[in-house]
This record gives structure tokens, C-alpha cells and sequence, in this order.
């Protein structure tokens, strides 16, 4: 508790943000004014009353020009120089004073009127009380410890009394002007430890703090130098080492400067590659771009700019090789042997650049699986001299992977045309983009849109990628891009390739590709000898024409495999001597039954086109040409379901097909001498056959009609007959497309006649002609010339019923 006691009259000694706290002994500079007219005036008081003992001032805090409202009464105890010389008083703080109003004194010094506080603490102390005088001390005891300050330990813990232990905080430099300002004003002992043992626990926690950040970070300085030096001491080792085995180049791979300006690498590029290199000498080791440049340069480096193959200019040699390699494919082998030929005279003028530009050339190779298009490439790469590298394209929808990452990213990689270009080793190979119709594209952009560039004969001599961020110059390849759809390309990217279509094979090409090309290599992977197994002629004919019904030859080649498998397991069982020779009648006991009979070879009962109103059309898918049937049927009468069915999963054109079909048939009955004047009450179901499998198009228009037209008359279709064209309401018979397609299909299924558009006639000339001699072909301008054509003659009246 703290009580109060008579009244004083002391001059005032101000400190200017700072706080005495009694106990305290404190030095003051008499150099300054206020200080010494207070010292001053106390000394001349005490001399005037006589009165024992040593001059007394009041050292009262002055905050930003406030005076406080409680001082302390301090002694002046000596009055002499400070360690700097200078004169000063050495002043010991007493008691708290309350101080009142203003009052004159002698001196210069300001006067006032104070009470003393008292302070009274029981003795003994309460439990209380004394956890916390031991704490406070603990407290003190472990600052004072960190500090070092050993002695005043001893001094703390020798402290008894409760006022006293709270102002000796008094002395703590960490304790700001308004924290010792609120000790000074807090009368209650106890209270006043309180606050002090608080504001001690939060300083050491802070303290902590900083201790524990101060050296997290000591340890990583000093990692960073520790590792600083071993790399130092590691590089200087190595130098060493290269000395004395005289291996003075070594230290270029490391050299970036070195190794950028011995490389022959274009003006720009070897410019860009400097400042590459001026920015990884600025940075540090730890600096996470540096990995990202040193891989820049490193691919940078590692391109070959100026590096290219001469091409051979053995036209005639190169002309064998392709022949040699590839049977059939007239149009691909036609169109390297011009490249090659152009090129030639062009080199042989001194034309070899023109404008930056130099004489690439951009092919797109479509059709159907399993032709050849892929090892296409290799053979012209072969042909042509040059390297020869594939990038598949399939499934790729990301923008990124044709132009490239920008560096920034993680895990950044230049793009495949600059992966390709690299793994080729020159400028100028033979990249071929397979399966160009399978690009997509989401929300990462359009790789065909970034393809747009690359395959541009007008552009790609300056191409950019992301990740290089320098010009390309990509004008002296041959893109080769294969696809099996053409519609699956964009339009903008198939304008910029010139277009070679490959059709398939016909049969005696695809005798002669399983004898020279599969059956060797299928010998090999059976591990049997070129004279141990053999096939004749007539066994491969069968192969191609009745175990499978393709535009390529994947299945033929499997076909064949299959064969030798069989060989070789009953050879190694004991039942099969070799050598041994495969005929067509040996074909059944070894893989089974034939999958693909023709239909002119079925008996005539089993035919499709044994019943009135089924028509044989021809159609292209995404494998090549096929053979389509329609079927048609007419509903009872007393059923009442008029009107036209269409199933089969028809698309929106086909289904117009039919609708056209039907309305030329009701409008033209008498004149075809058709029974059409019942259909208006009985429905007309149209079939194809297949249903899983979705068909679109205009081109089964004449197959449909002749196929009502055979179901109202009664008379078969000819059974060896096929057909394709569109029909018009008023009889006309349309130009299609995919004429030599669906011309291979038909001789491959053992057609005999087919009927075509009279505008397609000029497609005839795409057709082989070993195909053209087995096939009877009539181009037709008028749906009356077809019925006549695939109508078998009436031989029994057959009604409206059928």
C-alpha cells in the first residue's frame, strides 16, 4: 500500500525522455542549462538552511514538453567531471514525489511543491508475492546471464525488498520512455512488480524470437559460404588436374562464352546467345535462372544452324530405290522424283536461295490404314540422302508442343519441330507429322493453328519457337504429314500442303508387296530361313482377296505371320518337315475358313440380291473404299404405318437421298411402268445393313432407287452389279467422289459391272489399269439408264405385295 507524507520544496531537474527511477544513480552533464540551475539551486538552498545532509532536486520526466506528473527526489552525491571531462553531477534517486503547484526559490532553477509517497509492503510477504519476487528474479537472473553481466546477478538476488526489485527495472535498456514513465506512476509495489515481471517475460520472448531468426539465418550465410568455398576449392582442383594431364580444352565445356563463340552459329542467334551468356555471368550460382539459361544455351548449342545433307541427285537411283522399297503409290513416287529433278536444275544454275527461301516442299499423304504412308518417309529420306526424322502428332492438343514453352516455366522444352530438327542433326530432313487428322484441340489452344506456320512455304524460313525465341529457318525440309480423313483436316492447313491421295492397293499389288516386302520380313521374325517355308502365288491371292477385305496391308501381313507361326510350332512338334510350300488349298487347314467370300462366288440362293429390292452400292470410309447394301421393303396396307422408314444410322444427307428416291419413283411410275399407286397407303422401309456403323453421303442415291425400283417391279438386281452416284427429283444421275476407291472395293468384293456418274468419267484415269480390264464400266447421265443396267428381266409377274 502506499501513503503519503508532509510536503517538500525542490527545484526542478527536468529529463528530456528519460526516466530515474528510485534507487537509481544516475550522471548528468552540467553543460546543460536546466541541469545545472537545478543542481545550483539545490546546492545554495541547502546552504542557506543549514540543514545536514546533501543538496535535494526533483528529477521530473519531460515527454515531447510535458512534464509528468510524479518526479522522483533525488541527492546530488558528488559534483566533479564526467569520463569525457566535461563538467557533471552524479545524482542517486530517493523516493517518489507527487508533485503540486509552482513556488519561488533562489537560482534560475523552476520551483515546486511535492509530497512524498510513502510505500508499505507486508512483512511476511504473502505466498503470492513471493512466486512472484522469485520469478521476477529468474527472470532477471536469465537476461542478465545472456547479457553476461555475471556480477550484477549477485546484486539482483541479494535484493529483498518488493519496491526496490520493481524500480531496479529501471535500469533495463530495453524498456521504452513510456513503459519506465508508467513504473514511475504505478505507486503499489506490488503492482509495480507485476508490471515489471511482464514487460521482462515479453522482452525475453522477443527476444527468443530474434535469437532463433538471428540464427536461422547465421546457419544459411553460413552455408552459402561454406558452399561458395568448396566450389571454389572443387574448380580450383580441377584446374590442377587438367594441368598436369595437359587437358587444356576440358575447361571449355564449362566456358558457355567459350563455347558460344567457337560454334558456327548464325549473327543473330550467336547474338542472343551472348547476352545469354553475359546474364549467366552476372548471376549467382543460387539463383534459379541460371539453370534455365545454361539449358537455353545448351539446346541452343546443341542445334545444328548451319549443318546440312547434300542430296542426291541420281534421279534414275532414286526413282529404283522408291520402286524398290514401295510397290504401287504412282503419284508419291512422281511427285519426289519432280522434287528431286526441279532441285537439281535449280543447283546446277546457282537458284539454291531465293529471297531467304529455299526449295522445301510440304506433302500431305491421305488414305486408308495400313497403305504405306508412314514408311513412306523413310523411303524418300532414303531416296533423297537425307535424314530422316517422324513426329507423331496423334492425340496432341496442346499449342506448346509444336511452337514450344516459354522459358519461364518449369520444365520448359522447345517444341517437336526443334526437337525434330535436332535429332535429325541438320537443316534440311525429312520430318514426317504422322497422323495429322488426329490433332485436337482444349482449352491449352490449337496445335493444328500453330502447324499453320511450320507448313507454310511463304513463312517457315523465319520460324520462331517459344522456347529458342529465334529465327528457324525451316524451308529446306520436306514435310511429309500423313492422315487418314481428309475432312479432319482444317482447311487453312490443308491449303498450305499439296495433296497426294493414295487409294490403296489392288490385288496383284498386294501379291506383290506380301512376295517381295512381308514374307521375307515375317520370315525373320518366325526365325525360319529364306528357302524353309515359301508360298505360292495363288495362296497370297487368296490371302489378299478372301481372309481380308482391306485398302492396306496390315491384316494381309498378319495373315501371313499367322502362317508361319503355324509352320514353325508343328515343325518343332514333329508333324511339319521343311522346307514346305503353301498352296490355296492348304490355307483352310492352317488358319480356317475364308472371312471375306465373294458374292459372285455364294450360291445364287444365298445371295443378298437373291430377293427383289436389294441393290449393291459402293461407298469410301476412313479405311478405304467398301461395298454397301440396301435393302427395301413395303409395310401391309392394313397396317396403316405410311410415310418412309430409314435405319442403319443414316446421316441427314443420305436420309435426303432417300426422300429423293422415293418422290422421282412416285412421279415417274407410269413412265417406268412401276405399280407406285399403292405406295400411298403402305409405308417404305429403307435398310442398310450395319448398323453400327455410321453412313453419310450422297452417293447411295442411285443404289437406293434401283433398289425400290427392283422391290416395286419385282425383277432382281444383278448380283453383279454395283453402283454409285446421287440422284436429282428429276432423274439426273450426280457427280461423287472417291471413284477409284470404291472401284478397288468393287473388284475386291467380285464385282464385274459398276455403274457410275457420266461427270466421274474422268476419274477413270486414276484407276490401275489391270483393275479397268476386269471391270465393265458405264458411265451413266440418267436413272432409266441405271434400271436398265442392274434390272434383271422379269421372268414371273410379281405383285405389288412382295
Amino acid at each position: 500500500m502506499a501513503s503519503t507524507s508532509s510536503p517538500l520544496t525542490l527545484p526542478v531537474l527536468p529529463l528530456d525522455d528519460e526516466v530515474v527511477l528510485p534507487g537509481m544513480v544516475v550522471p548528468l552533464d552540467l553543460s546543460d542549462t536546466e541541469v545545472r540551475a537545478a543542481v545550483e539551486a539545490a546546492q545554495a538552498a541547502a546552504r542557506t538552511s543549514g540543514a545536514p545532509g546533501k543538496p535535494q532536486v526533483l528529477l521530473v520526466p519531460r515527454i515531447d514538453g510535458t512534464y509528468a506528473g510524479t518526479g522522483v527526489l533525488g541527492t546530488v552525491e558528488q559534483v566533479g567531471r564526467l569520463s569525457d571531462g566535461d563538467p557533471g553531477a552524479l545524482i542517486r534517486g530517493r523516493n517518489r514525489v507527487k508533485i503540486g503547484a509552482g513556488t519561488t526559490g533562489p537560482g534560475a532553477a523552476l520551483w515546486v511543491e511535492g509530497t512524498t509517497v510513502g510505500e508499505s509492503v507486508p512483512d511476511p510477504l504473502p505466498g503470492a508475492v513471493a512466486e512472484l519476487v522469485k520469478e521476477y528474479k529468474a527472470l532477471a537472473t536469465s537476461w542478465l546471464k545472456k547479457r553476461g553481466a555475471w556480477q550484477v546477478v549477485d546484486r539482483v538476488q541479494q535484493i529483498d525488498g518488493v519496491s526496490a526489485l520493481a524500480d531496479n527495472s529501471g535500469y533495463s535498456p530495453f524498456l521504452t520512455v513510456a513503459q519506465k514513465v508508467e513504473l514511475l506512476e504505478t505507486q503499489d509495489p506490488v503492482a509495480r512488480l507485476k508490471l515489471a515481471t511482464e514487460q521482462l517475460r515479453e522482452h525475453l520472448a522477443e527476444q527468443d524470437v530474434a535469437e532463433s531468426i538471428a540464427k536461422d539465418v547465421q546457419e544459411g550465410v553460413d552455408k552459402q559460404q561454406r558452399e561458395f568455398l568448396l566450389r571454389r576449392q572443387l574448380d580450383a582442383v580441377r584446374k590442377e588436374l587438367r594441368e598436369l594431364n595437359g587437358d587444356g580444352d576440358g575447361e571449355e565445356s564449362d566456358d558457355y562464352r567459350a563455347r558460344v563463340e567457337a560454334a558456327d552459329l548464325p549473327a543473330q542467334v550467336r547474338e542472343a546467345a551472348l547476352k545469354e551468356v553475359d546474364k549467366l555471368e552476372r548471376s549467382s550460382d543460387q539463383n534459379p535462372e541460371t539453370a534455365w539459361i545454361r539449358t537455353w544455351l545448351d539446346t541452343v548449342l546443341e542445334m545444328p544452324w548451319n549443318e546440312r545433307t547434300e542430296d542426291g541427285y541420281d534421279i534414275k537411283g532414286a526413282r529404283e530405290v522408291l520402286d524398290a522399297e514401295h510397290a504401287g503409290l504412282e503419284d508419291v513416287k512422281e511427285r519426289i522424283t519432280e522434287y528431286l529433278a526441279v532441285r537439281k536444275r535449280r543447283a546446277d544454275r546457282g537458284l539454291g536461295v531465293v529471297g531467304g527461301r529455299r526449295g522445301g516442299a510440304v506433302l500431305a499423304l491421305v488414305g486408308p490404314p495400313g497403305v504405306g504412308k508412314t514408311s513412306l518417309g523413310e523411303s524418300v529420306a532414303h531416296a533423297m540422302g537425307r535424314s530422316f526424322v517422324r513426329v507423331a502428332l496423334g492425340g496432341v492438343r496442346d499449342e506448346a508442343e509444336i511452337r514450344g514453352h516459354r522459358r519461364t516455366y518449369v520444365g520448359a522444352l522447345p517444341g517437336r519441330i526443334v526437337r525434330a530438327i535436332k535429332e535429325a542433326g541438320s537443316m534440311n530432313p525429312v520430318v514426317l507429322l504422322d497422323e495429322i487428322d488426329k490433332v485436337g484441340s482444349d482449352f491449352r489452344g490449337d496445335p493444328a493453328a500453330a502447324l499453320l506456320e511450320v507448313l507454310d512455304p511463304a513463312q517457315n524460313h523465319t520460324f520462331r519457337d517459344h522456347y529458342l525465341e529465334v529465327e528457324l529457318d525451316l524451308s529446306d525440309v520436306v514435310f511429309l504429314a500423313t492422315a487418314n480423313v481428309l475432312e479432319a483436316i482444317p482447311e487453312a492447313l490443308l491449303d498450305r500442303m499439296e495433296l497426294v491421295r493414295l487409294d490403296g492397293y489392288t490385288e496383284d499389288e498386294k501379291v506383290v508387296i506380301a512376295r517381295d516386302h512381308l514374307l521375307p520380313r515375317q520370315l525373320e521374325r518366325a526365325g525360319l530361313e529364306a528357302g524353309e517355308v515359301t508360298l505360292d502365288e495363288s495362296a497370297l491371292r487368296r490371302l489378299a482377296g478372301e481372309y481380308t477385305r482391306e485398302a492396306g496391308v496390315r491384316n494381309l501381313e498378319r495373315s501371313v505371320a499367322r502362317l508361319l507361326r503355324k509352320v514353325a510350332a508343328r515343325h518343332e512338334l514333329g508333324e511339319q518337315e521343311l522346307p514346305y510350300a503353301i498352296g490355296a488349298d492348304d490355307l483352310r487347314g492352317l488358319i480356317g475358313r475364308p472371312h471375306h467370300v465373294p458374292e459372285s462366288s455364294q450360291d445364287p440362293a444365298e445371295r443378298r440380291t437373291s430377293v427383289p429390292g436389294v441393290a449393291t452400292g459402293l461407298a469410301v470410309t476412313g479405311a478405304g473404299g467398301d461395298v454397301l447394301f440396301v435393302e427395301a421393303s413395303l409395310a401391309d396396307p392394313e397396317t396403316g404405318a405410311a410415310g418412309l422408314t430409314l435405319t442403319g444410322q443414316l446421316g441427314d444427307v443420305m436420309k435426303e437421298s432417300a426422300q429423293i428416291a422415293l418422290s422421282f419413283l412416285r412421279s415417274h411410275g407410269a413412265e417406268l411402268e412401276l405399280p407406285v399407286t399403292g405406295l400411298k397407303d403402305r409405308g417404305v422401309h429403307i435398310h442398310f445393313p450395319a448398323g453400327a456403323v455410321p453412313k453419310d453421303g450422297p452417293s447411295a442415291g442411285i443404289t437406293m432407287t434401283t433398289a425400290l425400283a427392283s422391290l416395286l417391279s419385282g425383277r432382281l438386281v444383278r448380283d453383279d452389279v454395283a453402283m454409285t452416284g446421287e440422284v436429282s427429283l428429276t432423274g439426273r444421275v450426280l457427280p461423287i467422289g472417291g471413284v477409284k476407291q470404291k472401284l478397288l472395293a468393287a473388284h475386291r468384293a467380285g464385282i464385274t459391272t459398276v455403274i457410275i456418274p457420266k461427270r466421274n468419267e474422268a476419274d477413270l484415269d486414276d484407276v490401275p489399269a489391270e483393275i479397268l480390264d476386269k471391270l465393265e464400266v458405264h458411265p451413266v447421265t440418267d436413272v432409266r439408264q441405271v434400271l436398265e443396267l442392274a434390272l434383271a428381266p422379269a421372268t414371273t409377274e410379281v405383285p405389288l405385295a412382295a
